[in-house]
């Protein structure tokens, strides 16, 4: 990392701590919205047979995602994992109670604030997600019932610089 990018890391070490809460009230008071709905760029559906703790297990492990828990939390959201890049870009990842998939490739929230919250830079890239989820994905739709995780933000998992 550059000092730029060190001091931003520094700055946001505290912010962590404390991010749920603000973001909670600014929306609660309206000085932020977030809109309903699930995010745009749809990948596919959950396969047949596969769980939402064997994803998890099958991204962590392959490919270093993990817990974007300073994310929008979209309606029947079960699961928000990003892959870190570098300092300024990342891969997000969000599953949904039915089984859909939806990602895209953006700028961080620690690299550049502003840009990430306006969706500026954000693009859909399917292929690389297609890789990245192999065989717990298909084209069909496949409805699943997904529950949230109790440890799909598990301080564990947080994915962080």
């Amino acid at each position: 990392m550059n000092p730029e990018e060190k001091i931003k890391q520094s700055i946001w070490r505290i912010i962590y701590k404390f991010f749920h809460i603000a973001q909670k009230d600014l929306l609660s008071s309206g000085l932020i919205k977030h809109t309903d709905g699930k995010q745009k760029y749809h990948i596919g559906w959950l396969a047949p047979g596969k769980t939402l703790e064997g994803l998890k297990r099958h991204l962590h492990e392959k490919w270093g995602f993990g817990n974007h828990f300073i994310a929008w939390t979209d309606e029947g959201q079960v699961l928000s994992w990003r892959k870190l890049v570098d300092f300024n870009d990342q891969y997000h990842l969000r599953v949904f109670e039915d089984g859909e998939i939806r990602g895209h490739f953006e700028l961080t929230p620690e690299g550049h604030p502003i840009d990430h919250f306006t969706e500026k830079g954000e693009v859909e890239k399917k292929e690389d997600f297609l890789k990245f989820l192999g065989d717990f994905i298909v084209q069909e739709k496949y409805i699943s019932h997904l529950k949230m995780d109790p440890d799909a933000y598990n301080p564990d998992s947080e994915i962080t610089f």
